[in-house]
């Protein structure tokens, strides 16, 4: 008698969020060692582009609302 061998199914890819492209002016930060980064000068690639600091890729910070002035 043949035996069935059960094959294994791939998962399904994970969606993941769409990322917007990098900017200039914009703030990131490292999660592994706080240093942080202002962008000068975009790169214009096609792609999105991550900046990785530690192995990992650094995440955007938050603006800072400026003081209002007397």
């Amino acid at each position: 008698m043949a035996q069935k061998v059960a094959t294994k199914k791939a998962a399904p890819a994970k969606k993941t969020a769409a990322k917007k492209k990098v900017a200039k002016g914009e703030s990131y930060s490292c999660g592994v060692c706080g240093i942080a980064v202002t962008v000068d000068e975009a790169c214009g690639c096609v792609d999105v582009c991550d900046i990785v600091c530690c192995g990992e890729p650094m995440k955007p910070k938050k603006a800072k609302a400026k003081a209002a002035k007397k």
